[in-house]
């Protein structure tokens, strides 16, 4: 008989087992089956990042001069920054999906909706000549990064501390009312200052005192803005001039010029006369 080998033959191993003993020194978990609450989170992550999409559209817009489009896919972004934060907050968001920072992906494309996209119209438009709009969005980028970077900008009543870098509005009124090149500047200039100054600005659905009233004149500034898009809009349609201002009626110029005072100022305001618009106490010493 043919000789055997010292232990006789082993059988070869399995590749299942191979790999699950592969698996196990590795410390490498089976994949787990997201839940149907984890997936209604991610979708809010999808729908926060659409802002992306949103913006590049926005991008390609400015970059060909139909400030109109761009207005249009911005008002688009910044209606979907409005919404995707309240259904994240009621779906608990942030606890389904910890490992996956939505105030991350929300900062990420606000800088570009609300900084990057407003400077480079302000610049390519030139509304102010070439070297004051270089020189405003230059003022517009770097403050508000720094912006950013603070973890303290809001208040306990959830104001705004310091000019909350809303460049789209400011660009936007900027485009409509179109007030001149060192008028202009001296607005950009302002906001870049307000923004390292401890004053309030509001929030116009977070912030309790007034809310009617801020909702309001919020509202009335988007409906203005909405006339304003829709009648340059309809002079691009019969002459194909994508510029704002000298296509907006007076009306709608000091509709907007009005409702965005307001808000510009209120956060001061209320923070001046702490007061106003708060609840009134019930006196404990009346009775029934």
């Amino acid at each position: 008989m043919p000789s055997r080998h010292k232990g006789g033959h082993h059988k070869p191993k399995q590749p299942r087992e191979t790999l699950r003993k592969i698996a196990e020194r590795m410390d490498v978990k089976p994949p787990v089956k997201p839940t149907w609450p984890q997936t209604r989170a991610f979708f809010v992550h999808i729908l926060t990042a659409s802002g992306s999409f949103l913006a590049f559209l926005s991008i390609v817009a400015a970059s060909e001069q139909r400030w109109t489009a761009m207005f249009w896919w911005l008002g688009l972004a910044l209606l979907v920054d409005g919404i995707d934060g309240p259904i994240a907050r009621k779906l608990k968001v942030k606890e389904v999906l910890p490992t996956w920072s939505g105030e991350t992906l929300d900062n990420i494309i606000d800088y570009v909706t609300y900084v990057i996209i407003p400077a480079f119209a302000l610049y390519q438009r030139g509304l102010m000549g070439e070297g004051l709009s270089f020189l405003s969005a230059a003022i517009i980028v770097v403050t508000s990064a720094i912006y950013y970077a603070d973890t303290g900008m809001k208040t306990k009543e959830n104001f705004f501390k310091g000019f909350p870098v809303v460049w789209n509005m400011v660009v936007f009124v900027l485009f409509v009312i179109e007030p001149g090149e060192w008028v202009a500047f001296a607005i950009v200039l302002i906001c870049g200052i307000l923004t390292f100054v401890p004053v309030n600005f509001l929030h116009p659905v977070r912030v309790v005192r007034l809310r009617p009233l801020n909702l309001a004149v919020t509202l009335a500034w988007c409906a203005f803005g909405i006339l304003a898009l829709a009648q340059a809009a309809l002079a691009a349609f019969y002459q194909e001039i994508g510029v704002l201002g000298e296509h907006v009626d007076m009306f709608t110029k000091i509709g907007i010029a009005a409702s965005s005072i307001y808000l510009f100022c209120i956060g001061a305001v209320m923070q001046f006369f702490p007061n106003l618009g708060a609840a009134k106490k019930a006196d404990p010493t009346t009775s029934d």
